[in-house]
């Protein structure tokens, strides 16, 4: 069984290094044409700025960008990680060989950009939650190859993650009741597989198949296509089997203007694939200084 990612400090660290020489290949290669074009010896500040109001998130991801081009590079953050920054501010000062700091540019950005974007939507999500029981929660619809990183930048901006793939959780939807032969029969069916998961869930959509689901035993259960009324009378149902309580979790056509009524139903979750899969980049920019 592939262990689970823990999103520690050495974690994440490890993973920004190996993303980012990832994108260095991507992008350089066995070699920056343009910046050769600069003298070897020639050492620069720059700054990187930011041009709307964001959560700042992908420090691990720069650092690493900038390490594996240059050890000499000397990095001073002037935004902390998982900081709320103002447009036009400073988040970010830089110095060192010209050349690294022209080849990083762009690989640096484009992990600042898109990590903050997920940040700030998470954290966007989360505010208008605030003072309720609900949590808001990624999904799997994460670009290919930056599923942990844009899960940590969820975890950055205040969201909860989900399952990280197929291999660390079971989420039963209805094909699978279907074929298992109802809500009670596929939770009895999956016992095995639930060894090795960090949680089973399963998906109901009529209250009749809740109740079954709590009394087959059900610790989550993925609400799905229900209106407010039915919600509420979900939660109700939920609270009132006490120690058989499950987490209740909706998914599906969450937008920002309904958020806080789905939220105000009482449920535990809200799953947003918009997160990570309908981010748009946060503006930063990088400007070299006169010396």
């Amino acid at each position: 069984m592939r262990s689970r990612f823990d999103f520690s400090a050495p974690a994440i660290a490890a993973l920004a290094q190996a993303d980012a020489a990832r994108a260095l290949q991507e992008d350089v290669a066995d070699g920056d044409l343009t910046a050769s074009l600069v003298d070897a010896g020639r050492r620069a500040q720059a700054r990187v700025l930011v041009r709307e109001p964001a959560v700042l998130c992908g420090a691990p991801w720069v650092e690493a960008t900038l390490a594996q081009l240059d050890s000499q590079v000397r990095i001073d953050w002037r935004c902390a990680e998982g900081g709320r920054c103002e447009p036009n501010q400073v988040v970010l000062e830089m110095e060192g060989p010209a050349r690294a700091l022209l080849t990083a540019e762009r690989t640096a950005l484009n992990f600042l950009q898109l990590l903050s974007a997920v940040a700030t939507k998470a954290a966007l999500y989360s505010d208008i939650v605030e003072g309720t029981r609900a949590r808001i929660v990624d999904t799997r619809k994460t670009l290919p190859g930056l599923r942990l990183a844009q899960k940590y930048a969820v975890r950055t901006g205040g969201g909860l993650n989900h399952r990280i793939g197929l291999y660390d959780a079971v989420l039963i939807k209805e094909n699978h009741i279907a074929a298992a032969g109802g809500v009670a029969a596929a939770l009895r069916a999956v016992a095995p597989a639930a060894e090795r998961a960090d949680f089973v869930e399963i998906e109901v959509e009529t209250l009749a198949q809740l109740r079954e689901a709590l009394e087959a035993g059900a610790r989550m259960v993925l609400l799905d296509n229900m209106d407010l009324p039915t919600l509420r009378e979900a939660v109700r149902i939920n609270d009132a089997a006490g120690a058989g309580r499950a987490v209740l979790e909706i998914s599906g056509g969450v937008t920002l203007e309904g958020l806080r009524e789905l939220a105000e139903t009482g449920v535990d979750r809200i799953s947003v694939g918009a997160l990570t899969k309908d981010v748009k980049a946060i503006d930063f920019s990088m400007r070299f200084q006169d010396r």
